[in-house]
């Protein structure tokens, strides 16, 4: 074929297919300018640890200035764009004023990572210093990066939430959905292939393992066959839950109570008590409580 029958060709998918064109639109975000503004939010929450001499505690208060100055510039051209994708009557919102709201959340989303830094070095023995875990664990950068997303999320500002926290789960295999609640300590071991979707809440003191999945059953439909959209569809986790590698847990009814184990592996589209053990002795699911549990195992 030649080059000017494919481009004929190109020419009519573009003119049929319009639903994944953008053409003659408005400015959208860019993946880059995002990534690069997700690496930019990282060293203002960590500072001193991504960047040689970032920041020096003689002229801390100077550069941190120059740097929220130019990343809230950055951050509301971004916003901007986002919001210009928005199918709304409403008065166009202040890309400006909401740069500002989500900057202005940074001292809480550090108090929180702080306690996700130290859950992960009490929840690993392997883990040897703070700066250990700030720079090497993967869990880290895709926890901050939802707690910002979740700020962008709960402003209801398009785009940018997803594509933040999806920068954060190509650099670490963790999938974090930027609307799922998320308390302090919060800690993932190794991380990768962990799924959390939208509409999961998450107690403080939780630890996760490598490929657990926090995720939805099968969708409700409309009568047009629509998937229905924002209703609850993913499972709640209480306070001091432990889940082990490989455990799905599905539905948005479904609730691991406080104080509970689940096993590696399992399955689960049923509610746990509190102070329970969830896990598979040969092919039968067993959730027993912890203490009789421990009972008979001693």
């Amino acid at each position: 074929m030649s080059l000017d029958k494919i481009k004929q060709e190109i020419l009519k998918s573009y003119r049929s297919d319009g639903g994944i064109n953008h053409l003659d639109g408005l400015s959208l975000p860019s993946r880059e300018a995002i990534d690069t503004l997700a690496q930019d939010l990282i060293h203002l929450l960590f500072p001193g640890f991504f960047r040689y001499n970032e920041f020096s505690s003689e002229r801390l208060e100077e550069l941190l200035e120059q740097r929220l100055t130019l990343l809230h510039r950055t951050l509301a051209a971004e916003i901007g764009k986002c919001l210009m994708s928005e199918d709304t009557t409403d008065a166009p919102r202040d890309a400006t004023a909401e740069a500002e709201r989500i900057l202005s959340k940074f001292s809480v989303i550090r108090r929180l990572l702080q306690t996700d830094v130290e859950a992960a070095y009490v929840g690993d023995p392997a883990a040897r210093s703070y700066d250990e875990i700030i720079l090497a664990y993967p869990c880290i950068l895709a926890i901050s990066l939802h707690r910002i997303a979740h700020v962008a999320y709960e402003r209801k500002i398009p785009l940018l939430p997803r594509m933040l926290t999806e920068y954060a789960h190509r650099q670490t295999g963790i999938d974090i959905h930027p609307g799922a609640q998320i308390g302090s300590h919060f800690f993932i071991d190794h991380g990768t292939g962990v799924v959390i979707g939208e509409t999961t809440t998450i107690g403080s003191h939780v630890k996760l393992y490598q490929g657990v999945t926090l995720g939805a059953k099968s969708f409700k439909v409309d009568p047009q066959g629509k998937i229905v959209k924002g209703i609850k569809r993913h499972p709640d986790i209480e306070d001091n839950v432990t889940i082990y590698s490989g455990a799905t847990i599905l539905g948005g009814e479904t609730r691991i109570g406080k104080d509970s184990i689940v096993g590696a592996n399992v399955w689960l589209m049923e509610s746990v008590p509190p102070h329970s053990i969830a896990y598979y002795k040969g092919e039968n699911l067993m959730v027993r409580s912890r203490r009789d549990h421990e009972k008979a195992e001693g």
